[in-house]
């Protein structure tokens, strides 16, 4: 749902700062690399040892990284399939540090794994919501369906782990925080569950469709062949 009504808006933002560092000379793929890197240390070094407010602000300082290196390639006119190959590639890498830091906070220092064991369901089952469209893509088909797309998992987990970090600064160790984490990993882990099935029904009619008609020109190919000619 945010690729659709919230991208238009970001990318219109923060084109004045893709502009800008185009004027610097720095390329859309190194925007790409140091973003991700960006999060993957807010998110690796902050998060593991309970610093939830100030990792969220460290990985939301980068995570726009994400829209600006696609405004670049387009001012430039550079838009190509090793761009969006690499930009997805390493989105990977960025979700997965995002939910392991959280799996490595609560199954240590958070001494709670039932919110680990979300945390590591909803980083699995988000791989599994990209596969299964790249690899539908693959296969000369679509899936861009789905009630929880990336963007919308990465806006809900980094918003409520900001939050559960200021309730952390006021009183450490928020046992409501916890409840709320855990409810919203919980609520991510099903909605990706369902975002995979839909993919997959999805993919399921293009691919039937696909056999039927591939059937029909067979049969109708079997009938003209065998029928006599006309003199």
């Amino acid at each position: 749902m945010l690729n659709r009504f919230a991208r238009a808006f970001f990318t219109k933002l923060l084109t004045p700062t893709a502009r800008f560092f185009i004027k610097c000379g720095i390329s859309p793929d190194v925007i790409t690399i140091v973003g991700t890197l960006g999060v993957m240390v807010g998110a690796l070094v902050f998060y593991p040892i309970g610093q939830f407010f100030w990792g969220t602000l460290f990985i939301t300082a980068f995570v726009f990284s994400d829209l600006i290196d696609g405004n670049m390639a387009r001012q430039l006119g550079r838009s190509s399939n090793w761009g969006a190959y690499l930009d997805s590639t390493l989105d990977r890498f960025g979700d997965a540090a995002i939910f392991g830091g959280l799996v490595l906070y609560y199954a240590d220092r958070g001494d709670n794994i039932l919110i680990a064991t979300l945390a590591l369901a909803c980083l699995i089952l988000g791989s599994v919501v990209s596969y299964s469209k790249a690899r539908a893509e693959g296969l000369g088909m679509t899936a861009n369906v789905g009630i929880a797309e990336r963007a919308d998992r990465l806006v809900a987990i980094l918003v409520v782990t900001g939050l559960v970090g200021i309730g952390n600064l006021i009183k450490d160790g928020n046992a409501v925080g916890n409840w709320v984490e855990g409810i919203t990993l919980a609520v991510l882990a099903v909605l990706s569950f369902v975002t995979v099935l839909q993919r997959m029904l999805t993919v399921r009619t293009q691919a039937l469709s696909a056999e039927g008609t591939r059937d029909a020109a067979a049969a109708r190919a079997t009938g003209e062949s065998s029928t006599p000619g006309v003199e």
